[in-house]
C-alpha cells in the first residue's frame, strides 16, 4: 500500500496519481469482492481488542469532492465495526456558535474516547478547502491552519489516537457520471443537489487546494493516502486493508483478568 501514501514533505502534484489505478488487484472486482469479505472480519476482530483494552482511540477521515464515494466506504468496509464502539461525524456548515471560536472547536469536542473509532466524513479539513476555494476567510488566516492541524493531531497522537486520513481520487468525468446516475435513478435522485453542479466549475481550484493538504498535512502520526476511487470495488479494498494493516501493527491484546477468588454459583 506504501504506493499510495503521502510521505512527510512530499510535494503531490494529483496529476501523477491515476484514479482508474487498480494495479493491486489484476483479478479485478471478483477478486476484490472475496477479498473485502476477510477485510471486513479482520476489522471486526479487531475492533473488539481496541474496545476492551480501552488504551488507544482510533480516527479515520474520509475527504474528497463529491460523489467520491465516503458514503461507500463507510457502508462497505466499516460495517465489520460493532455500532456500540463506532461514531461516524459528517461536519455540515457551521453554526453560529461554531463560528464564534476557533475552527478546531467544534472537531475537538468529537474525536474519539479510548477504544472508540470515529469516521470523519468531512473534517476539519474543510477549512482549508472550501474555505479556501471561496474566500470564505483571508489567505492569511487559512494558510495558518495548515500548521494549526499538523499540532493539533500531534497532540492527539501523542495522547494514543491512531489517525488515518483518506482522500478518496475520482476524475472529474467519473465525477459527472455519478452524478447524472443521480439525475436519472429515482431511488438516488434525493442524493442530488443543484449546488454540485456550481461546485464542478471550482474543480482545478479544489485540486489545488487538496494538493496543498496533502502536501503540508501527512504526517508520521498522521498519514495521508490516495485512493484512487473511480472504481468503487479497489477503493473500498484499499480503504479496508490499510485501515486493517494499521490495527494489526499495534498489537493489540485483550485485558489480562484477574478471576484467581471468582466463583459463579
Amino acid at each position: 500500500m506504501s504506493q499510495y501514501l503521502v510521505r512527510p514533505g512530499q510535494e503531490v502534484d494529483l496529476g501523477d496519481f491515476d484514479p482508474d489505478d487498480t494495479s493491486l488487484l489484476p483479478g479485478g472486482k471478483a477478486e476484490a469482492q472475496k477479498q473485502l469479505e476477510a477485510i471486513v472480519e479482520r476489522l471486526a476482530e479487531a475492533q473488539v481488542l481496541l474496545f476492551a483494552g480501552h488504551q488507544r482511540p482510533l480516527l479515520i477521515v474520509l475527504q474528497g469532492m463529491d460523489t467520491s464515494g465516503k458514503d461507500g466506504a463507510i457502508r462497505h468496509v466499516m460495517r465489520g465495526f460493532n455500532p456500540q464502539g463506532t461514531r461516524v461525524v459528517s461536519f455540515r456548515k457551521p453554526s453560529e456558535e461554531e463560528l464564534d471560536r476557533d475552527f478546531l472547536w467544534r472537531v475537538h469536542a468529537k474525536v474519539p474516547a479510548k477504544g472508540e473509532v470515529v469516521v470523519f466524513n468531512r473534517s476539519h479539513y474543510e477549512d482549508v478547502l472550501i474555505v479556501r476555494v471561496h474566500d470564505l476567510v483571508p489567505k492569511a488566516v487559512w494558510r495558518k491552519r495548515y500548521d494549526q492541524i499538523n499540532a493539533f493531531e500531534q497532540m492527539l497522537s501523542e495522547n494514543g489516537t491512531v489517525i488515518m486520513k483518506f482522500f478518496l481520487h475520482i476524475s472529474r468525468e467519473e465525477q459527472r457520471k455519478r452524478l447524472q446516475a443521480r439525475v436519472d435513478d429515482p431511488k438516488k435522485c434525493w442524493k442530488f443537489q443543484h449546488g454540485d453542479l456550481e461546485e464542478r466549475k471550482f474543480w482545478k481550484d479544489y485540486m489545488r487546494a487538496y494538493e496543498d493538504a496533502l502536501s503540508k498535512t501527512s504526517t508520521d502520526w498522521a498519514p495521508w493516502y490516495i485512493v484512487p476511487a473511480n472504481q468503487k470495488w479497489y477503493r473500498n479494498h484499499l480503504v479496508g486493508s490499510i485501515v486493517a494493516d494499521t490495527l494489526d501493527k499495534l498489537r493489540l491484546k485483550y485485558p489480562k483478568c484477574d478471576l484467581s477468588n471468582v466463583v459463579v454459583e
